[in-house]
């Protein structure tokens, strides 16, 4: 079931020709304490969360490039701040990171960030749950390189099954990630990787996925947090 849906997903990055993964529509975000703003040579790409003071969570396809793994020294971070031209700049550790074998996640270790960092969830995300998704992609539908957004953004979105007809080439059953439906906004390119988070009082919210890609309308993906939390928190350990 993952390598389809890694091909679809690898449209859903801003390193690729093809259009890439921003929230169009949503509104403009006053908080994300752990998001993070992913850069390949100095140019936005992703969107990641920071899961500990040392670790960061995104999409394992933003760290390749024509099928072939972006190297750590053309890899940045910008941390601390909602507007990525303001935040402080981390960069990987090199040769600290870790793809999983289940997901399209990556845990990329960098060094001591002073940042709140994201809660994680421990139980499964309830079909019919609305939750937030955040991020500095694409604002629009033409070329997304041009319209990343220099601030954080957010939309909302609901949980449907995994096999709503919506969701054909998106999610099965039994499977990684979950679907959602557009309830304002829609992310796209540029946003793979960043965040859906519960949406609860300030500091009390959970990590529940890790986008990873949308048909820039109404559908949306994510790997779901709590089905990978035993490899996260073996990872982030070390």
């Amino acid at each position: 079931m993952l390598l389809p849906t890694a091909l679809v997903l690898v449209t859903g990055s801003v390193m690729t020709a093809a259009p890439a993964s921003a929230v169009i529509g949503g509104s403009k975000s006053t908080y994300g304490p752990w998001a993070v703003r992913m850069l390949v040579d100095g140019k936005p790409a992703c969107t990641g969360t920071a899961v500990t003071r040392q670790w960061i969570i995104s999409a394992s396809h933003c760290f390749y490039e024509q099928a072939q793994p972006i190297a750590d020294k053309r890899i940045s971070f910008r941390v601390g701040n909602l507007d990525m031209r303001k935040g402080t700049t981390v960069r990987p550790v090199r040769g600290r990171r870790v793809g999983s074998a289940r997901a399209d996640m990556m845990l990329i270790k960098v060094p001591p960030m002073k940042v709140r960092t994201a809660r994680l969830a421990t139980a499964r995300v309830q079909r019919g749950q609305v939750v937030r998704q955040y991020g500095w992609g694409a604002t629009c539908t033409r070329d997304e390189n041009a319209c990343q957004s220099p601030v954080l953004k957010q939309s909302d979105l609901r949980v449907v099954r995994p096999n709503d007809p919506r969701c054909k080439g998106y999610t099965t059953p039994g499977g990684s990630d979950f679907c959602m439906e557009k309830v304002s906004g829609i992310p796209a390119g540029g946003d793979s990787g960043g965040p859906v988070m519960s949406i609860s009082p300030r500091g009390t919210e959970t990590l529940l996925g890790v986008f990873d890609g949308s048909d820039r309308a109404k559908i949306a993906e994510a790997g779901e947090i709590a089905q990978q939390l035993t490899w996260i928190r073996s990872v982030t350990r070390r």
